[in-house]
Parts: structure tokens; sequence; C-alpha cells
């Protein structure tokens, strides 16, 4: 059989496995190893699986994946989050929708001291929920505001959506996460607008929050966010000014927030180990999958598919843009089946070769893809903030929680087609930037 034969009847298997429920990092390695294997040989495929996995493992720069967890995580023992939630309730409430507008703007702010969507999910879910319930807002508002706001740490630096793409792609992580800062602005914007918009067609979704806040207590409000602000400017700052590098970067913020939990006399043996122990577990996830992914890569790359699909696209003519919206549609299917990071490592070696092949910039296809991640976490049914949050909140069904996302969901793809048209909204601040 020629090589692309055996790299087709590998994909097939290596689906096969996954929707035989195997772990989709050992999938990909096995699969790979068994592909290399037969178009190389055994002497020549143990070497490459083993050299793939320490060196995955070794590589200095990916540490910044448990500094940018643990950054999140000391930004919850801090109380940061409920803070961030107190001062923009007291701004935001007497708009329509109000409480539901003050948890967008503090998830993205909490998306600036944190790269897990999870986290943000589980931690505004305990604050927010029941403070719009407690105004009688309905479920589902309720619900979907939260698991769509949890989503904008995957694109809002630090974001591990970023970095797990700089890995697979060999793109500057610093670029990719100053990248997502505007993009993360307007998709912000977008979800409190739709917020708005469902409100006032029914206002009955959000009554107005009774009570009045003066206007120098929505001044003294912002004590609550001077924590966010310093450690995002030095972090952000110092990567686009190029003082420091990313993975420096993750160290300052990770020290800065420690230093501001020790201040706060809020540091407990629970939480700090707490904290530890998400960073090794999901630093320990990346990396396998990672690793899995450059094994299958490899036997990608021998059996010719990325090359041949790549000339393949090239040869049709049909406008790129329409190549284009095809991937788009391809990852919202995907998002029905997989988790946001396995998605990426699953289609990068493909996917990726396509779209330089088409000219697309690396970068600005970064933020299209990581935005199309996120929609992964919120699409049923397997969105994994939204088995965060029924994990949270216990007594609202998943349906509600779908359904309360899916004007979200939408926001995104108009989002994607705005950054389509003008692609300078990602592409300016790093452009900005030196090499």
């Amino acid at each position: 059989m020629n090589p692309v034969t055996i790299g087709i009847l590998g994909s097939a298997l290596l689906l096969f496995l996954l929707f035989l429920g195997m772990p989709i990092a050992f999938v990909m390695m096995f699969v790979g190893f068994l592909g290399i294997s037969y178009l190389t040989s055994l002497q020549a495929a143990l070497p490459v699986v083993a050299k793939t996995v320490y060196e995955t493992a070794s590589y200095y720069p990916y540490t910044i994946i448990p500094l940018f967890i643990l950054m999140g995580g000391f930004a919850g023992s801090a109380g940061i989050t409920r803070e961030l939630y107190e001062t923009f309730d007291k701004w935001f409430r007497k708009l329509p929708g109000g409480l539901g507008i003050a948890t967008i703007t503090s998830c993205a702010f909490f998306a600036a001291l944190s790269g897990s969507s999870v986290a943000a999910s589980a931690a505004m879910g305990t604050i927010a929920i029941p403070e719009m319930r407690r105004f009688n807002y309905a479920p589902k508002l309720a619900v979907g505001t939260v698991a769509a706001g949890g989503t904008l740490s995957f694109l809002i630096p630090p974001s591990l959506g970023f970095v797990v793409y700089g890995m697979l792609t060999e793109q500057s992580i610093g670029k990719l996460l100053i990248s997502g800062i505007f993009p993360g602005i307007l998709l912000s914007f977008a979800f409190v607008t739709i917020i708005i918009f469902q409100v006032k067609l029914n206002p009955s979704l959000a009554p107005i929050t009774p009570g009045k806040v003066s206007f120098k207590e929505k001044l003294l409000a912002f004590s609550g966010i001077w924590e966010t602000l310093l450690v995002f400017f030095i972090v952000m700052g110092g990567i686009y000014g190029g003082f420091i590098n990313p993975t420096e970067a993750g160290a300052i913020g990770a020290t800065a927030l420690f230093v501001i939990v020790l201040l706060k006399k809020k540091l407990s043996l629970h939480s700090l180990s707490a904290s530890l122990l998400e960073a090794v577990r999901i630093s320990v996830l990346v990396l396998f999958l990672v690793a899995g992914a450059n094994v299958f890569s490899y036997f990608l790359a021998l059996s010719t598919i990325p090359t041949a699909v790549s000339s393949w696209m090239a040869g049709l003519h049909i406008s790129r843009y329409f190549i284009l919206a095809i991937i788009i549609f391809i990852y919202l299917i995907l998002g029905c089946f997989l988790d946001a990071i396995s998605m990426m490592v699953l289609t990068m070696p493909v996917v990726f070769p396509v779209v330089k092949t088409l000219g697309f910039d690396p970068i600005w296809f970064g933020v299209i893809c990581v935005i199309m991640m996120e929609a992964g976490l919120i699409t049923p049914p397997v969105g994994l903030n939204v088995y965060t949050l029924a994990g949270v909140v216990k007594d609202v069904p998943m349906q509600t929680i779908f359904r309360g996302a899916m004007p979200f969901l939408i926001s995104m793809i108009i989002i994607v087609i705005l950054i389509t048209i003008f692609p300078k909204i990602a592409l300016f601040l790093p452009s900005m930037m030196g090499r």
C-alpha cells in the first residue's frame, strides 16, 4: 500500500479508538507508533516515541503551562473573583440584565489572570448564579451567561489555548497571547450585547435589581480590581514590550499573585495544595496530548497526507475563504464531541499545513482557532464548561445550560466573521511587537 493509503487507514483507526472511549493522547501516540513502524521499521519507531515524550516533557518554555494555571489558582484563593463581581455589580446593576453584564465583565477580568476556562466557570458559578437567582433572573439566562463568560479564559491572555496552539504550530507564544487581547475585548462586548438584547426582548428574564448605588460607592468599588490590572499589565506589558518572555511572565504573574494572597492572609495549606495539584494535573494532561500529537504528526508527515491535502486544496479553483468556512464548520461539529484542547491537537497536523498553503497568517488563524475551541466548551453534548457548571449548580439540568449558552455561541461565530473581514483586530498588537 502507498503511504497516503496507510495515512488514511491510520486516521480511521484513530477515530475508531476514540469512539471506543480511549484517551486521545495515548491513541494518537499508539496509532502514530504503528504507522511509523509500518512505513519505516520498528527500530525507527521506538526512538521516535521515546524522544518525543522526553523532549516534550523537558522543553523549558513549556513550564509556562503550570505557571498560568497557578496564576488562576492563586487569584481564586485571594478572593479576586468575588471582588471583581462586587465591583461590576455596583456599576452595571441598573442596566438591562445588569447582573449578567457584571458576570461577563468579571469573567473577562478574571480571564486576565487565569488560563483555565473550567476554573473560571466554577469560580463564577458559585458567586454569580446565587446572586442572579436571588433577584429572580431566569435560570436559562443565569447559567448560560456564566457558561459563556467562562470561555473567555481560553481567549484573553494568559490563555492556555494559545499556549497549546503555539506548541503545536511552533509559532511565537508571546505574539499569540498578545493577539488575543482585542478579540477578547470584542467578544466580551458581544456577550454583553447578547444579554441586553435578550432582556429587551423579554424583560421577565432579568428583573431590575433593587437598590441604589451612589457615584462615590462606584468609585470606591474600583479598589476591587487593582490586583487584576496590576498583574495583567506586569505580565502582558512585559511580554508586549519585550522585557520578558512568556515563561518569565508566567513566573512573575504567579509570584505576584502569591504575594497578594499572602498580604491578604488568605493562604491556607488546602488552597495551596489544591492550586499546585491542579497545575500538575493540567500540565501532565497537556504535555501528553502534545507528545501524542507530535508522534501522530510525524506519522502523517511520512504518509504525505498533509502535503497531499494542501496540494489538492491549492489546486481547487475556489476562494480560500470558502475553504476556511469549511474548516470552521468542521470545528463546530467536532466541538460537539471533543474537548477544546483535544480538538486542537487532533486537527492541527492536517489543518495547519492547509492554512499555510492558503496564505493565511498563522497568528491570525490562531485567534480563529481558539475562538472555535471556545465554542466547543459550550456546544452539546460534550461542553466542558457546561458539565463543570452542572456540577456547581446541581439543580439545573444540563439541557437548560446548553440552551442558555446558544445565543452566546452565535455571537462567537459573528466575531469570527468580523476577525476574518478585519484581520487587524487580531494582528495589530502583534505587528507592533519586535521579533
